[in-house]
């Protein structure tokens, strides 16, 4: 028998929810299996069995926040396990939990010391969950059968006795106590429209990850002096080579020449010229960095991540671009791990993709910079006193941290993302 435990989650990450359950009490489990899908601020986790055996108990349940290495369940040893681990019945007739190891012990003596005192015949052993189950339900313990070669009754056992003949009405389950967050399980916690004057409404808990992100956003409002700048860049030259290699591109590399190389390579040679930037705030400290992990922002089912490129300047733009697809595909999958989204030292993102004209991208801290790209517009340009012309324009946006960027350093820095966009030579040359 042992313990199933919420794993080392990373770096700064100490708990996370339980997003569901992908097993039942009583369920035949094989090492590796996936028992259970975490859900934490940044990333959702799987959650494996380190053993075959049965789950014979489910501590904690879908939309409770649990702590790393909390025991969340216990995974019996299967058939043959009985003389270990199921408890023995002591001489007065009170049954008496037999040691077991990974701290089990614990949790199985609780489950016996709570059932009633036997009258004459051995009490069933049962989990928490069941004996809390059978008393809403009016169930006699001693006439549920138990699928677990240990005899120990779980919950499912106490369902199936339930749909076998006519039961007790269920009450309405008490509100937990001092856990109002974990009142709904996340996977199901919408209810059915309700009416509020005379309307109908939907109450939908929000997940842990868009807690996470409402909180942040929060965060930098209140502790950067953000502000934005604006430009805008002439997306003619890059339009045209993209027109020109991207069947080659594709044939040659097998991956789209698309935006985020240019821009990325664009970001990193103007992060060069003006590397405060490129910093961030420790204290009473500046932290210069001198490498280049740039963020890219992807909008999730779950709600916006920003997976990480590293080492950006040392990619050509095929790497880039592959890079970048394999990230955004494993968010939208959210299958992305925690040291694919962790650091980053300035971030990217592309409202353009969902129609944006014009925004003020919030800084992603304890980065100071972020750069916003938009929807490219066809608009009439003067190209001197006497030509006009439609071109190609795209918005650009840089949110700062006004602490350590000056404005005059913001505006620069955006003026040379946009020389370096305009010329893709130098972009080249410089990024």
């Amino acid at each position: 028998m042992s313990e199933i435990k919420v794993p080392d989650l990373g770096e700064s990450i100490s708990e996370g929810t339980i997003y569901k359950w992908l097993v039942k009490e009583g369920d035949t489990v094989g090492q590796g299996d996936v028992l259970a899908e975490l859900e934490t601020d940044k990333v959702n986790l799987e959650i494996s069995a380190e053993e075959d055996g049965i789950l014979t108990s489910i501590l904690r349940q879908a939309g409770e926040n649990v702590a790393v290495g909390e025991a969340i369940g216990i995974i019996g040893s299967g058939a043959g396990a009985g003389s270990n681990s199921a408890p023995q019945a002591a001489e007065g007739g009170k049954p008496e939990a037999a040691p077991v190891s990974s701290g089990a012990a614990e949790i199985v003596s609780s489950a016996v010391a709570a059932a009633p005192e036997a009258t004459g015949a051995e009490a069933p052993v049962a989990s928490p969950g069941a004996r809390k189950l059978a008393r809403e339900r009016g169930i006699d313990l001693g006439e549920v059968s138990a699928r677990d070669p240990i005899g120990r009754i779980a919950q499912a056992d106490v369902n199936g006795h339930g749909a076998a003949g006519p039961v007790a009405a269920a009450p309405t389950p008490p509100a937990p106590q001092g856990k109002p967050e974990a009142a709904k399980p996340a996977a199901l916690a919408g209810k059915a429209p309700q009416p509020e004057d005379g309307k109908a409404v939907e109450r939908k808990r929000m997940s842990r990850r868009r807690l996470t992100i409402a909180s942040r956003l929060v965060e930098a409002q209140q502790t950067a002096a953000m502000l934005t700048t604006f430009n805008e860049v002439d997306m003619t030259a890059i339009l045209d080579i993209r027109k020109r290699r991207k069947d080659a591109f594709k044939e040659k590399h097998e991956v789209g020449l698309g935006f985020m190389s240019f821009f990325t390579k664009a970001v990193i040679g103007a992060l060069k010229a003006y590397p405060m930037l490129n910093a961030e705030i420790d204290g009473e400290d500046l932290v210069i960095k001198k490498y280049y992990d740039i963020g890219i922002a992807v909008a999730a089912k779950e709600g916006l991540v920003v997976p990480v490129v590293r080492d950006a300047d040392r990619l050509s733009f095929p790497q880039i671009e592959r890079r970048i697809g394999e990230l955004a595909t494993k968010a939208r999958a959210n299958t992305l791990s925690l040291p694919e989204i962790q650091g980053g030292t300035f971030t990217i993102t592309n409202g353009g993709v969902f129609g944006s004209l014009l925004s003020t991208p919030i800084l992603n801290t304890p980065q100071v910079g972020i750069l916003g790209m938009h929807k490219i517009q066809l608009r009439p340009i003067a190209l001197d006193e006497e030509r006009m012309a439609n071109r190609p324009m795209m918005y650009i946006a840089l949110s700062y941290d006004h602490r350590i960027v000056d404005g005059s350093e913001a505006v620069s820095f955006l003026v040379k993302v946009k020389e370096l966009l305009e010329d893709p030579e130098a972009l080249l040359l410089e990024g």
